[in-house]
């Protein structure tokens, strides 16, 4: 039997299994198509994001393809500075297509023993007390201990399965694609920055070799998004826009996108589990989609391997849903409000030029940012320290940095005392004894995940957060078996 079954090789998916393989887990990534697609839909990490790939020493793959941008004007397009004190190591969008992110991730799963099989459909799905059985296209049936639907705003698990996604249709669509231009490209950069003052949802970058991203309103909304739209499409609507259609050519690929919001009304049905765009769908306004992605597989990977190994404590596995519902909510709240804060009609342009007087305050400024940058997210652990449900920046140490130590996927206790113990947990926890100028918290104990699950410096405080995310100590676990 598979330990765990992962439908789609998307970045969600692809993450997924590379967490799941640090700790050992089974991976199985069934993806329907034969090819890595070319649509290049986003463009650019989030700082919460680029910090979880340094927590996994994928960082500098990353980094050497990508180039950092400043991520002030993030919310609504809205240009402003980017804010003072950031509470990440990492205060930059690292701008890099989504092909890019996609191929490395890819790399990653397969060098850490996940199994891709692209071509593989699923059509089916049906589950019991002991595990998942999954029928693909091809009559293939398959079965694992866990499923994990990673397909897609149009997820097949998620519909058969039976699970609500409530919300909203598209009401709006816009086209998106990369082709060629027969213009200068001053008269595109003129032409662009005068349609920019009226429709903001509008745009021609270069992206090299003489091709530009093109993005323009539709007219309506498609019956049917699976189809793409034709050359023929943009010219139309350029023309309607700016004027000239700048005489576009020899397009890469072209797509179309809708502002559908809708959030599933449970991430977890038994022993099938939803992340990334089976699980919510948002307008791309401030590019959260694929980040929110990412971080879903991030939460999921370590309580659902420790679930497969025998170690999770009750409850473990729904904190999943717990911690990431709220954020997905948040997140469709915060692109609804940046959809309204784009449109040309005079109402939201009025609303738009009081919150940029707004973001002059650095407070609401940061405040933003973080919500777009995911460096913001708080989970509800209960009361205790200020830090408590937060991520912990990357700090420097006496002997290297944090992050360095989270590379296992491991629990971490980082004690500036050198008074505690993790006895009993050792297996699934680090105890580094270090101090840091950066932290002035006698020691914290982190999850895998790099989310601060206690603070303090009392043994028996810690004695009380070890087993709520780590289970039984060893002692224990032994006399129970």
């Amino acid at each position: 039997m598979i330990d765990v079954i992962v439908a789609g090789g998307g970045p969600t998916g692809l993450m997924l299994a590379g967490e799941l393989r640090l700790h050992g887990v089974g991976v199985v990534v069934l993806e329907r198509e034969t090819q890595p697609t070319r649509f290049v839909r986003a463009l650019g990490l989030h700082a919460r994001t680029v910090e979880v790939l340094d927590q996994r020493g994928l960082l500098e793959r990353f980094l050497a393809l990508g180039q950092q941008y400043p991520v002030g004007g993030f919310f609504a397009a809205i240009t402003k500075p980017s804010p003072e004190r950031l509470d990440t190591a990492h205060p930059y969008v690292l701008g890099i297509p989504q092909t890019t992110t996609d191929r490395l991730l890819t790399e990653h799963a397969v060098e850490v023993g996940a199994d891709l099989r692209r071509g593989c459909e699923l059509v089916g799905l049906s589950q019991d007390d002991h595990g998942v059985t999954v029928e693909l296209a091809d009559g293939t049936r398959l079965r694992s201990r866990y499923l994990v639907g990673c397909d897609g705003g149009r997820s097949t698990v998620r519909k058969l399965l039976g699970v609500g996604f409530p919300g909203e249709p598209s009401r709006v669509e816009t086209l998106l694609g990369e082709m060629e231009v027969a213009v200068p490209p001053e008269t595109v950069a003129a032409v662009v920055a005068e349609v920019r003052s009226r429709h903001l949802i509008f745009g021609l970058g270069p992206v090299g070799d003489g091709v530009y991203r093109v993005v323009v309103p539709a007219r309506g909304v498609a019956e049917d998004r699976t189809v793409p739209p034709t050359i023929e499409d943009f010219r139309q609507q350029l023309r309607e826009y700016a004027g000239i259609d700048f005489g576009v050519h020899s397009p890469r690929w072209l797509s179309r996108f809708g502002d559908a919001t809708r959030l599933a009304e449970r991430y977890r049905t038994g022993r099938v589990l939803l992340a990334g765009d089976a699980a919510h769908i948002h307008p791309p306004t401030g590019g959260q989609g694929l980040n929110l992605g990412i971080q879903d597989a991030f939460n999921l990977g370590w309580k659902l391997a420790a679930e497969v190994a025998g170690w999770a404590p009750r409850g473990l596995l729904d904190s999943y849903h717990a911690e990431r519902h709220p954020v997905a909510a948040d997140v469709l709240d915060n692109t609804r409000a940046q959809m309204e804060l784009l449109s040309p009609e005079p109402g939201p342009r009025a609303v738009r030029r009081l919150v940029a007087e707004l973001m002059d305050f650095e407070d609401v400024n940061r405040h933003l940012i973080e919500k777009v940058t995911a460096l913001g997210v708080r989970y509800d652990l209960g009361a205790g320290h200020d830090l408590l449900g937060r991520h912990l920046r990357d700090v420097r140490l006496k002997r290297g940095r944090l992050y360095e130590l989270l590379r296992g996927g491991r629990g971490l206790l980082l004690d500036q005392t050198g008074r505690l113990s993790v006895a009993g947990w050792a297996d699934r926890v680090d105890h580094v004894v270090d101090v840091s100028e950066d932290l002035d918290v006698p020691a914290v104990l982190l999850r895998p995940d790099g989310h601060v699950a206690w603070a303090g410096d009392e043994q028996q405080d810690l004695l009380g957060a070890l087993p709520r995310w780590f289970g039984a100590a060893a002692s224990a676990c032994a006399a129970v078996s």
